[in-house]
């Protein structure tokens, strides 16, 4: 049988079974490398869950190499970083330089701007510091390597010895993740009566004003943004969009990103989805994923909201998840510009998970180097730290921005683009930003509650919010306060009874009938209190999500199938899942006699005082990996009971 290395097998192993035993001194689990047989390599995939991600700006965050900063074009770069619309210097290796002090933090997947070759040149007086005006999607930006690492001199694609592979090497050797940020949709902007030349390689294969085969869309700007139309066709912002209907175009833009997953990239955050058909998206996700089954892939759809068919479509049949804009606006409503209903409009938004069919894997921020950092809106430290607790305890992937552990802002103009890209200055692992980060990027880890669980409101107020997160035993109990020092009265927090500790403060709480009885919040502040139950093990882990059943009290979902691990076909001993919303339904199961063999199952619903219903299909099919991780998703198909 053929075999051949797979990508990075991210079986979860929880490490402790004491979650209160030192979580600062987590890290990242292994990732184990092995030999496995290629046909059951398609039944991997990556564990996002679990990860804190750290979003930096390659050219603002630190300068390693300064004989590359001039570039190409020395005019683009300014060494005294008074002119924000042109190059200040950061680069690869000051990523490298600086990756003890991220992972010391907690971060465990480092997502950077496009580090693709851009055009060298000013657009309305800015150069392409983003990376999002790109000119050659196989090359990377000469500003971000070595000064000898010229891919025109040294074929770099081949050789892989370039500063970006020694990144890669350094990431997965402290178990962290690359995050590759991609551009679909469009290439660059007219330069001085330039406007979209593509290159393959340093080959020239499109040309937006001699575009003889059909590379580019050409029907002007977006003049209507409630037209779909117009948002799929038209160009955003003079930027030269791509034809998706042009084959040489998909296969170009899809060979390139695996050249760089092949280059050891582990995820992909991909540019402006909104802005092309879903049918596009699909083809993609099923090409990347089909070259490298274990890809993590996140979508950035401007202002996505629960309630907007459109943006929730995508993320449920799209292929790819997406960065949680609905949350974010409601979060820096609540907590950085004061509004009136406070925490409840963030309830608000967890209210619509279930149109969802994986809140889980969104991925939530409080700000980017789209909007205003959260101090430029709201300077005070106490509610920047409340939000980050927020988002680092609730449901989805927590993204934290460059700088926000060091309170870096600048408010010119009111801290909006380009004042929102400042240079990386400090590197205090005193802050208690970062130290906060540090101890909740190791719970998220170590309590599957966090990661994979249910939230359950337990207070709700505009100033207090307390909620529960909790998956199978594992519970995780979290209490904010945006206003002055109060006491709770009783809150339910779902924690066994006995003294309990706060992760971040060392507080003690006593915990009577699940209650915690008179809890004192102190102004601007969280409690997190974590209790870590009995974890699942096994030789393979099956993570199953089934969405699109509606349940009612005392129903509960289960898998049965032919093999002992699902019952033998016999319902009254299938494998039961836990209730995350009234969309999803999700479980472990841990698979040791099956493992490696090809089953066959269906979902089912336990029903009290009734007959259970099943699904109404023969069966799924699946071959079960020998060992580590496997996602199974899956949509209930409804009819009569069989």
């Amino acid at each position: 049988m053929v075999t051949t290395p797979p990508p990075r097998s991210s079986r979860t192993q929880y490490e402790t079974d004491d979650h209160q035993a030192d979580v600062e001194a987590l890290v990242a689990e292994p990732r184990q490398d092995s030999e496995i047989d290629l046909e059951f390599l398609y039944t991997r995939d990556i564990e996002f869950r679990q990860e804190t991600i750290y979003f930096a700006v390659v050219d603002r965050f630190y300068d390693g190499d300064v004989d590359n900063s001039e570039g190409p074009n020395p005019e683009l770069f300014d060494p005294e970083r008074q002119d924000w619309g042109k190059y200040w210097g950061g680069d690869l290796q000051g990523i490298i330089d600086k990756l003890d002090y991220l992972k010391n933090m907690g971060v465990t997947a480092l997502w950077l701007t496009p580090l693709f070759e851009q055009v060298e040149a000013l657009f309305v007086d800015n150069a392409a510091i983003h990376g999002y005006w790109t000119r050659d999607f196989k090359r990377l930006n000469p500003r971000y390597i070595g000064r000898d690492e010229d891919p025109s001199l040294n074929n770099t694609q081949e050789q892989k010895n370039t500063t970006f592979d020694r990144l890669i090497e350094a990431l997965h050797q402290r178990k962290m993740k690359l995050i590759l940020d991609v551009v679909c949709n469009h290439s660059n902007p007219d330069f001085s009566g330039k406007k979209g030349e593509l290159y393959d390689d340093g080959v020239k294969i499109a040309d937006f004003n001699d575009d003889k085969d059909n590379w580019y869309h050409h029907y002007g700007e977006i003049t209507d943004w409630e037209d779909e139309w117009q948002i799929q066709n038209r160009e955003l912002a003079g930027l030269a969009t791509f034809n998706e209907n042009n084959s040489d175009y998909r296969d170009y833009i899809k060979g390139a990103i695996k050249q760089w997953l092949d280059r050891g990239v582990d995820a992909l955050r991909v540019d402006t989805i909104k802005h092309m058909p879903i049918w596009f998206w699909q083809e993609f996700n099923a090409d990347i994923q089909g070259h490298r089954p274990d890809v993590f892939i996140f979508g950035e759809w401007i202002y996505s909201h629960p309630s907007d068919d459109r943006s929730v479509e995508f993320a449920n049949h799209s292929g790819m998840t997406l960065l949680d804009f609905g949350l974010c606006v409601a979060l820096r409503a609540a907590l950085a510009q004061g509004a009136e209903d406070g925490f409840q409009l963030i309830q608000a938004i967890f209210d619509l998970d279930h149109r969802y069919f994986g809140a889980n894997e969104l991925v939530t921020f409080i700000d980017n180097h789209d909007m205003p950092r959260f101090q430029s809106l709201n300077p005070d430290p106490d509610m920047l730290k409340v939000a980050i607790a927020l988002i680092m305890t609730s449901r989805g992937i927590p993204c934290i921005y460059y700088g926000t552990e060091q309170y870096l802002h600048d408010d010119t103009e009111g801290g909006n683009d380009p004042y929102n890209r400042p240079m990386m200055s400090h590197w205090d692992t005193e802050t208690e930003l970062y130290r906060l980060i540090r101890l909740l990027s190791g719970l998220r880890r170590l309590n599957p509650a966090i990661s994979m669980g249910g939230h359950w409101q337990k207070l709700l107020a505009p100033d207090v919010y307390c909620y529960a997160r909790r998956y199978r035993d594992s519970i995780c109990f979290v209490a904010l306060n945006r206003g002055e020092t109060t006491t709770i009265e009783a809150v339910e927090t779902e924690l066994p009874d006995g003294e309990h500790t706060c992760v971040l403060t060392r507080q003690k709480f006593e915990v009577s009938e699940g209650r915690i009885d008179s809890l004192e919040l102190a102004a601007r502040s969280a409690i997190v209190i974590s209790h870590v139950g009995e974890r699942i093990k096994g030789q393979t882990i099956v993570r199953v999500q089934l969405n699109g059943v509606q349940t009612q009290p005392g129903e509960t979902i289960v898998v049965t199938g032919n093999c002992p691990e699902l019952g033998h076909w016999d319902v009254s001993k299938a494998y039961p899942l836990e209730y995350i919303n009234t969309n999803t339904w999700f479980g472990e199961i841990p698979f040791e006699e099956s493992a490696g063999k090809m089953i066959t199952y269906k979902y089912a619903m336990w029903r009290e005082g009734q007959s259970p219903l099943r699904e109404n299909l023969v069966a799924r099919r699946w071959v079960i990996a020998n060992e580590g991780t496997v996602k199974w998703r899956d949509t209930w198909a409804s009819g009569p009971e069989s």
